[in-house]
């Protein structure tokens, strides 16, 4: 029985690049939805698939978010996991992809939650914009908010791993932004700016296998302070090299709900590690939530993957 995934928008429903990868549901905000429909829909979710992981954006309006935990908490479940992200719109979907790849794997349904928290760290997440003046989830200094009213500015940002921003057309756009160290595809979604530098210069710079474009998600405009932008992500596309970044990782059982973890939190209920001995601390294998290692340099093994043909969609 394969964990659910659920999402909150079908903007985070990405294209998969094979035919066995599942869908994630789709859970409507409370406009469109009355509460025993959510109350029914998700009940039949668990019926089916025995766990359910929900991965929002934290921008998610409060409304949206009330009954999300409404419903788990009329459903007394401790089987449904609402993990937040603090991703921009098109990483938010490229991670929910990632993880409806791993959900075909051996992975129980504590490892998979926890497995939104780790993947993270993997993802290069970033837009080319036409102006910055609004931008409040990266550092901008005052001159590049200056740049911004200068006919034809373009920057260049980076919001995740760490955030990064240069202005197109400078000396210092040459060094461009950091590049991840491993493999990775890269996902486009142009909008309503030219998308040549991340269709193009960005690919050659940063070495990536394959450029895929991707509709732009309808809230990228509010979470990057404009609607003159291209939205990109660089991430690892092989899911035999994510199945193996996430087995890498010490395993626990949770404390409060029992069930298998990796972090030091557990996605389902929240309880957190106790912390080790004082003299088992050197020793403790580190967790997902520690500073990540590199991905392996060669892609292993097959992981372990379920018959998709038994796998509702």
């Amino acid at each position: 029985m394969s964990t659910a995934l659920a999402v909150t928008c079908p903007d985070h429903l990405l294209a998969a690049s094979d035919r066995h990868t599942p869908h994630a549901h789709v859970l409507s905000p409370p406009g469109e939805q009355p509460l025993d429909a959510a109350l029914a829909e998700t009940q039949g979710l668990l019926e089916r698939h025995g766990h359910l992981v929900t991965v929002y954006p934290a921008t998610l309006p409060l409304r949206h978010r009330h009954r999300l935990h409404t419903v788990r908490s009329l459903l007394e479940s401790r089987r449904i996991a609402l993990l937040p992200v603090e991703l921009p719109p098109l990483a938010t979907g490229v991670l929910v992809r990632q993880l409806r790849q791993l959900s075909l794997c051996d992975f129980t349904p504590g490892v998979l939650g926890a497995a939104a928290r780790l993947l993270t760290h993997y993802l290069y997440a970033g837009a080319v914009l036409g102006s910055v003046a609004k931008l409040d989830r990266v550092p901008v200094g005052v001159t590049s908010h200056a740049r911004s009213w200068l006919p034809g500015s373009r920057f260049a940002v980076l919001a995740a791993p760490t955030p990064e921003l240069v202005r197109l057309g400078t000396p210092e756009a040459d060094a461009g932004l950091t590049a991840p160290q491993f493999a990775t595809e890269l996902t486009v979604a142009p909008g309503g700016l030219a998308a040549d530098w991340a269709l193009h210069t960005l690919p050659a710079r940063w070495r990536v296998g394959h450029v895929h474009q991707a509709p732009l998600p309808r809230d990228s405009a509010d979470w990057w302070g404009t609607a003159r932008l291209t939205e990109f992500v660089a991430a690892i596309p092989d899911v035999s090299v994510l199945y193996q970044l996430v087995a890498s990782v010490r395993r626990d059982e949770c404390p409060g709900c029992g069930l298998e973890m990796i972090g030091d939190r557990c996605a389902f209920c929240a309880a957190s590690l106790p912390p080790p001995p004082p003299a088992a601390s050197a020793s403790r294998a580190p967790a997902a939530s520690a500073h990540p290692a590199a991905p392996p340099a060669h892609a292993p093994p097959e992981p372990a993957v379920a018959d998709p043909r038994g796998i509702r969609p």
